[in-house]
């Protein structure tokens, strides 16, 4: 959600669209790799909070492992969710992710994944595990 306001710029006020900063957003890095991502948002969304997830993947198993968890309980109503990852492989670790912020009370419609590069496999997982 925007909101319209005026900005003095080097050519003299501007009137422009800002995110609304009363809307709460919450950008969720998995760790490590998703740090590159999360670093300028800041400056862009102002207003954000950011928690961080650990997942690794279990060389034995396959599967992911989770060894760092800093979600809330719950997430303010009407939070609007980034789940950043540069690279989505076989989407194991970003469905794992996933899941663990939706038993924080949050909708699909609510989520992104923001990624830089998404393997034909994690897409597919994706589509298959979260509808929308």
């Amino acid at each position: 959600p925007t909101v319209s306001g005026e900005i003095q710029s080097p050519m003299g006020v501007a009137s422009v669209e800002f995110i609304d900063p009363r809307e709460p957003v919450a950008v969720i890095p998995i760790l490590r790799a998703g740090l590159v991502l999360v670093e300028h948002a800041s400056s862009i969304l102002p207003a954000i909070k950011t928690y961080h997830l650990g997942i690794s993947r279990d060389e034995e198993t396959l599967q992911p492992s989770i060894y760092l968890n800093k979600l809330p309980e719950k997430f303010p109503e009407g939070s609007r969710i980034f789940v950043v990852d540069p690279m989505l492989a076989t989407g194991g670790t970003v469905v794992a992710a996933l899941n663990l912020v939706k038993e924080c009370g949050v909708e699909n419609k609510q989520i992104k994944v923001i990624s830089a590069v998404a393997a034909p496999p994690a897409l597919q997982k994706l589509s298959e595990n979260f509808h929308g």
